[in-house]
């Protein structure tokens, strides 16, 4: 069951990944990536995983320290719990993502593969998304700034 289990928390996020990635422009794409409830079925995984192993789990959160994490993470249900919770933070990134760029106006074909590496690794994506987020708003700001003629000029 726990195999299962594992594997059902990432198939409960694709469908919104694959939406935000293939159909960013799409009506429904945008409510959907702006609802938190999407999480919300991976929670249930998340939940169904750690209950057994809760009190390993309190152990490991309570007084964190490497070991105590290990032994967590050694038993099957600690392993698939903390999995459902990275799908879950990792669904929750990219919808954030997903929704800055829209507002931003970033290219879909610059975020679709920048959500991929959402999937794969977010932590790298993450920082690199909150690279780009940064210069396009300060080139959008430049640009208000030259439009408008205020904050220098000779």
């Amino acid at each position: 069951m726990t195999g299962l289990l594992f594997e059902l928390s990432f198939w409960l996020a694709a469908p919104v990944w694959l939406l935000m990635i293939f159909a960013p422009g799409w009506g429904p794409t945008a409510r959907i990536a702006g609802s938190p409830w999407t999480v919300v079925p991976v929670l249930l995984v998340y939940l169904a995983l750690a209950v057994p192993v809760f009190p390993e789990l309190w152990s490991a959160v309570r007084s964190p320290d490497l070991d105590t994490f290990r032994d967590l993470t050694a038993l099957a249900d600690g392993a698939g719990a903390v999995w459902a919770q990275v799908i879950a933070w990792d669904l929750l990134i990219g919808q954030w993502m997903y929704r800055e760029a829209r507002r931003l106006r970033i290219s879909a074909l610059l975020m679709g593969p920048l959500l991929v590496l959402t999937i794969l690794l977010s932590p790298f994506a993450l920082l690199v998304f909150l690279g780009l987020r940064a210069a396009v708003s300060w080139r959008a700001n430049r640009a208000d700034l030259a439009t408008t003629g205020v904050g220098g000029g000779t």
